[in-house]
């Protein structure tokens, strides 16, 4: 039998110590079993639970959730500890050199006076931090997770595109008609969505599939139209 971690350390060495245990030979057999590939769409099941939680406003469900969240950010650092790749300590000092690097509004001598100029002055540093490295972003539609669904992908591609010049405003029909105010309109797109979703069932289709597939072919548009304007012949980066 296992002992378990002494009290005395803090919370969170408790947690990797007991991650240590789960996975020795004297462990569980499943936490044994696991590997970074298996457990890749757990993380993503935790984030929407953790959502149901904040958007319960229920404290107790999410300060529960947000201990099996970051249960897989544990688990994952074993793994990575075993493999003598990077470990928890590494994670955590990384976020926070990050952090320190990217709010030199906060921690340099960096003036900011609105939210758009955060935004700016992030873009700007994590650019810089990436030249150079297999991780560069090249194009402006570069740093979307395409595992995203595809709505949520959507929505981050056209920002991304708006934000580059690739595409400018919004089709009128687009917004729900613009003459009966903001409250009317967000309602009609809203309708629009739903019901577009009920005609590609009605017809068979993954309405989730058919966005998925037009994403693409915008995003190749976008990418072949941001090369000419750069004048370059070769790839965007991804």
């Amino acid at each position: 039998m296992n002992r378990p971690p002494s009290r005395r350390l803090t919370p969170i060495r408790q947690l990797v110590e007991v991650m240590a245990i789960l996975r020795s030979p004297s462990g569980c057999p499943w936490d044994r079993e696991q590997d970074h590939q298996s457990l890749r769409f757990h993380a993503i099941e935790e984030v929407y639970e953790l959502i149901d939680a904040i958007e319960a406003g229920d404290d107790h469900e999410m300060s529960e959730e947000l201990g099996d969240l970051l249960l897989q950010v544990v688990f994952h650092c074993q793994l990575a500890r075993e493999r003598k790749a990077f470990d928890l300590d590494r994670v955590v000092q990384g976020l926070v050199d990050k952090l320190l690097r990217r709010h030199p509004h906060v921690f340099g001598e960096t003036q900011v006076s609105n939210v758009d100029e955060v935004w700016a002055h992030w873009d700007r540093i994590k650019r810089a931090e990436k030249a150079g490295t297999p991780h560069e972003r090249p194009s402006a539609l570069d740093g979307i997770p395409k595992h995203l669904p595809s709505l949520l992908r959507a929505e981050k591609l056209v920002k991304k595109a708006r934000k580059s010049g690739l595409v400018a405003g919004v089709d009128p029909a687009v917004r729900g008609g613009g003459s009966k105010g903001a409250r009317g309109g967000r309602g009609d797109v809203a309708r629009q969505l739903f019901d577009l979703v009920a005609s590609a069932q009605a017809r068979g289709w993954s309405a989730e599939e058919l966005l998925r597939g037009e994403i693409g072919r915008r995003e190749r548009g976008w990418r072949a139209a941001e090369r000419r304007a750069a004048g370059s012949d070769s790839p965007a980066g991804h």
